[in-house]
């Protein structure tokens, strides 16, 4: 099993900034893939951001440029900075990682969700 833990997200005015963080545990052996996904109400769920463990990085269009995804393989966490924030970033983001477990059985795990909201 492998649970993330998001923290980071809230209430923000236009162009603002807010830092989410996603923390990996469990049975871990190695995480290939982390990223960032939204859903906002009536929509379905979008690629934020995506980083590769030797730090390949990929961002929606609309996210390029604002937003940096970083994150620390020694405490298995994935970062969003995101700045200049518009009211349309307003999201649930979602943590996602991809990897194998200890048990050499590979893994597509999410977080629960944190909410952004950004205000005109």
């Amino acid at each position: 099993q492998v649970q993330l833990v998001e923290s980071g997200g809230g209430l923000v005015q236009a162009g603002g900034s807010l830092r989410l963080s996603c923390a990996a545990s469990g049975s871990i052996f190695s995480i290939n893939t982390m990223g960032w996904y939204r859903q906002a109400p009536g929509k379905t769920r979008e690629l934020v951001a995506t980083i590769t463990r030797g730090g390949n990085t990929n961002y929606s269009d609309s996210v390029k440029g604002r937003f940096t995804i970083s994150r620390d393989n020694t405490k298995n966490t994935v970062y969003l900075q995101m700045n200049s924030l518009q009211p349309e970033d307003t999201a649930v983001y979602y943590c996602n990682a991809r990897g194998t477990t200890i048990w050499v059985q590979t893994f597509d795990s999410w977080g629960q969700g944190t909410q952004v909201t950004v205000s005109s």
